[in-house]
């Protein structure tokens, strides 16, 4: 017979045991299996081998610009100094089964020849058929036939926490496997030019130097986006790594096919992010939406009627929450579409039409702005003066007032207010000139806080002021 204790401890074993082992299973259950991607995908991811155009040694350059009696002494007895060869390498996919091939635009940028390896050490010669630096894509050309391929997964189907993978030639390390989540998307990144045109799928799967322009699956098998840039302070990966979008790839990919090129979509804004007190100068629930600085002159943006200070909090159709989301969205819209813009002006939602733009492949965008100037007063702890017309000249405006002194602690020294800042706008109130700014004080509401349009350098933004409480 057994003892009460006995039965006791035998039902507690048999509980932890089935507890143990059903907590293996369900963990073993909930990964996931990447066996079968790994092998259905690897036949189309390919390695790029870049050779790219010799360069002069930099002594080269600088031996020119030596007086012809001293260069004899460092010119390695009359031989110029052979130009060194570059070597580069990336990842890519094959996309079509007759041979294009995305990749990297940095990878075969400045490229002499380029060569396409596969799994199977089949190698081609590539034919470079169009990049697009804005977005960081390439496409090339190889000659082949019913070659593997991989799809694209259809636009807005990666969810935050979902499993992916990312296969690459890191560090020259053949065709190697990484796997990891969606950390966020809509990371936006500009480039070096002031481009801002992807909004980035942030994920923590180790990609190294050498995965550039590989893919990156979702459990499907399908290509969610296209690996392009990492985050690191070593070189090597710390689990900060972004894609390119398939939605940005697929609308890339078809026009570089088509034309050789890329053209977006363009409104002819500068806009800036909502913080707090702008949000409560404008009327708004919360901070959201991109603000508008500066409207360009005849541009699609002007045509359309919206105007410096409008904040837009929905662009054909798509909910605007930080400035960054606007040329995400608009990038992507064929220019000559019509569209709805959803705005907040003096504190209405309005909805405005207007059709979207065109921003040629090596266009730049710019937005220029206007105003005029005369005065000196004293607001709000700025010191005001007039601008020269000279100087407003050189900024391509036509007016504003100049703020020369900011005094320590008052409400434009901590909303952010500097010296040399040009305002040419206060609340509801264009501001050309001194006399604009008269009763300006009697209109402004203790506790509140007004928004403020300032040129900063030849930056235009806006600031919120908060008016001090009265006693």
């Amino acid at each position: 017979m057994w003892s009460t204790a006995m039965m006791v401890r035998a039902v507690l074993f048999i509980s932890v045991f089935w507890g143990l082992y059903g907590f293996a299973s369900l963990s073993s259950a909930a990964l996931p299996d990447f066996t079968e991607i790994v092998e259905a995908s690897s036949p189309a991811v390919v390695k790029i081998l870049v050779e790219y155009e010799a360069e002069n040694p930099r002594y080269q350059e600088e031996l020119e610009e030596l007086p012809e009696s001293l260069r004899r002494f460092f010119d390695f007895r009359g031989r110029p100094p052979v130009p060194r060869e570059r070597a580069g390498m990336g990842s890519g996919f094959i996309f079509s089964s007759d041979g294009f091939v995305i990749t990297n635009h940095h990878v075969v940028d400045g490229a002499k020849h380029v060569v396409v390896r596969l799994p199977n050490r089949q190698e081609f010669d590539a034919e470079i058929i169009g990049t697009d630096p804005r977005s960081d894509l390439a496409v090339l050309k190889i000659a082949g036939d019913s070659l593997p391929i991989l799809r694209l997964a259809k636009d807005g189907a990666v969810k935050v926490g979902q499993w992916v993978l990312a296969i690459g030639s890191p560090f020259g390390l053949d065709f190697s496997v990484t796997a990891g989540i969606v950390s966020a998307v809509g990371r936006s990144l500009p480039t070096t030019a002031g481009d801002n045109y992807v909004p980035f799928i942030q994920t923590d799967v180790a990609i190294n130097p050498g995965n550039s322009g590989g893919p990156l699956f979702n459990l499907e098998g399908e290509v969610i986006g296209v690996n392009s840039q990492i985050f690191t302070r070593s070189g090597g990966s710390i689990g900060l790594s972004f894609a390119i979008p398939s939605s940005v790839v697929r609308n890339v990919v078809a026009q570089i096919q088509e034309t050789g090129e890329v053209e977006r979509g363009w409104l002819g804004v500068s806009i800036q992010d909502v913080d707090r007190n702008l949000a409560d100068s404008f009327g708004l629930d919360r901070p959201r939406g991109a603000l508008i600085a500066q409207v360009g002159k005849d541009s699609p943006a002007e045509n359309a009627g919206l105007a410096s200070g409008d904040i837009i909090v929905s662009f054909d159709g798509h909910a605007v929450e930080t400035s960054s989301d606007l040329p995400h969205i608009v990038g992507l819209i064929a220019p000559g579409t019509s569209v709805e813009a959803v705005i907040m002006r003096d504190g209405k939602e309005r909805t405005l039409e207007g059709e979207v733009g065109a921003l040629a492949a090596g266009a730049v965008a710019r937005v220029e702005t206007e105003a005029a100037s005369d005065g000196t007063v004293r607001l709000l702890g700025m010191r005001i003066a007039p601008v020269e017309a000279e100087l407003l000249s050189d900024l391509g405006l036509s007016g504003g007032v100049w703020v020369v002194g900011v005094k320590p602690g008052s409400p434009a020294d901590e909303s952010g207010v500097e010296e040399g800042d040009i305002l040419t706008r206060l609340g509801s109130r264009p501001i050309s000139q001194i006399t604009d700014l008269d009763g300006v004080a009697d209109e402004l509401v203790s506790g509140a806080s007004v928004p403020a349009r300032l040129i900063r350098g030849r930056s235009p933004l806006f600031i919120g002021i908060r008016i001090p409480e009265s006693d």
